[in-house]
């Protein structure tokens, strides 16, 4: 049987089609740790510190690939140059000993980064100077960091939030030299300064200087028999790019790509749950109906009647609305309205099979209505309802997004419906931020697809009269 089933179903490309999709989105979900560039996802999708460091609205990396002017990409460093240094400045004119830590940016596109972050960890009295050294030698102080009575707190720093001045400053010094007008000022970025030519009009036409820059974080270094007045390490460059990841960031400054791997094993674990149970119940509830007949028949049907009128998404809408919204509440809630869809089909098939000359026989030595119910009935249609368990997750998948879309869903876990309903929320239809919202639509279609190529595939080989060979 098993054999033959294998064998017919090979025949069904569309099924081979759903089983591929089905055993990749698994093994998506088996290697998940692996494949999101992000750590705990599912934990701090909706913590705003978490991805403070990304670049808000930013397109895929692959949009590069159409775009006449290039835009820089996201980069991650965590590997620096260090060296010492000895500086002599007007604070301290005997000099001072520095230890440098360099990272080197290799910047070759149209457009320059929107930020620069460097992150550390600091124990004690801190005083960190960074300052850039630009491909044609000039150097910009872009800022300080001065912190007391630190306990291995982090450190941050943001050259779009906290090196304006500093990078501005580095115009006004050259200004006379280059012929920069300074009328422009307003809404210039420093990254873009730091990364465009020192022309007349760099703050307008802002041409790239590409080359070779190096970040230097200057630490000073105490002399020796002294204990050190602070400790930094673990210090990392973020190059926060104009694109950013395989499907670009939303306006919180979170990775898409990330969210959509992470909302995959919900998917399935409501679609795969959902349609599981409820087409059992509703097979079991066809099959006791009909082998029963009579008073308790028409009973049955007359509540299967009953479920299947009531109009499902406003009933779970309002359910969402009255009870805290959680995963449990939803799934449940799709069970109660889910059952009825196999009921009338498998009660005919059941009243055929009642009257098949075994089950006669069965009767007549003594088995009891449980007994001919679960031996005799039920694994003749078995086989039906793997079909309709199949065609039934498409329509959970959708029926939990629009839950989500409309701000019903669980908002302790990631899914697709509540990636679109933050797009909506913020308005990535009128903003032009297709890639929020084209993505997760074009996942839940994909998911939907599978599961009906299968189910299709499966109802063609089980399902005599669809059979075609």
């Amino acid at each position: 049987m098993r054999s033959e089933f294998w064998l017919g179903f090979k025949r069904e490309r569309s099924g081979l089609i759903g089983l591929g999709i089905l055993v990749l989105a698994v093994l998506v979900v088996i290697f998940e740790p692996l494949l999101l560039p992000y750590r705990d996802v599912n934990a701090n999708w909706r913590n705003i510190s978490y991805w403070e460091d990304n670049t808000r609205a930013a397109p895929p990396v692959w949009t590069n690939l159409f775009s006449a002017r290039k835009s820089a990409v996201t980069v991650r460093m965590d590997e620096p140059r260090i060296t010492e240094e000895f500086v002599r400045s007007d604070r301290h004119p005997a000099g001072l000993m520095m230890r440098v830590h360099s990272f080197e940016y290799d910047y070759s596109y149209d457009l320059p980064p929107a930020d620069l972050i460097l992150r550390a960890r600091a124990d004690g009295d801190i005083n960190i100077f960074i300052d850039i050294v630009r491909p044609d030698g000039e150097i910009v102080s872009v800022g300080q960091i001065v912190e007391r009575g630190m306990t291995a707190a982090p450190v941050r720093f943001s050259l779009d939030n906290d090196g304006r001045a500093a990078a501005l400053q580095f115009v006004r010094d050259r200004a006379a030299d280059h012929g920069i007008s300074l009328s422009n000022t307003l809404g210039t970025r420093p990254a873009d300064i730091v990364f465009s030519r020192l022309e007349s009009d760099m703050l307008r036409s802002r041409a790239p200087l590409e080359g070779v820059y190096t970040v230097r974080v200057k630490i000073p270094v105490e002399s020796p028999g002294t204990p050190p007045a602070a400790v930094v390490d673990d210090i990392d460059l973020i190059v926060s790019g104009r694109v950013s990841g395989l499907l670009g960031t939303d306006t919180a400054k979170r990775d898409i790509f990330s969210g959509i791997v992470a909302g995959l094993k919900w998917a399935l674990f409501i679609g795969l749950v959902t349609s599981i149970v409820s087409v059992l119940v509703g097979v079991m509830y066809g099959i006791i109906s009909a082998y029963l007949g009579g008073f308790t028949d028409t009973l049955m049907s007359f509540i299967w009647e009953i479920f299947v009128s009531i109009p499902v998404l406003p009933v779970l809408i309002v359910l969402s609305a009255i009870f805290k919204p959680s995963l449990w509440i939803i799934i449940g809630a799709l069970i109660v309205f889910s059952w009825v869809g196999p009921v009338k089909t498998v009660r005919s098939m059941a009243l055929q099979i009642k009257e098949e000359t075994y089950i006669e026989a069965a009767k007549a030595l003594g088995a009891g209505k449980l007994r001919i119910i679960f031996r005799h009935i039920a694994p003749l249609l078995l086989p039906y309802s793997f079909a309709n368990m199949a065609l039934a997750v498409p329509g959970t998948i959708v029926f939990e997004a629009s839950l989500s879309l409309i701000g019903l869903g669980d908002p302790t876990i990631v899914t697709w419906g509540q990636i679109l309903h933050d797009a909506q929320n913020s308005g990535a239809t009128l903003n032009g931020l297709w890639w929020w919202i084209v993505p997760p639509g074009l996942f839940i279609a994909l998911m939907g697809m599978s599961f009906a190529f299968l189910g299709f595939a499966m109802d063609k080989i089980l399902h005599p009269k669809l059979r075609t060979r």
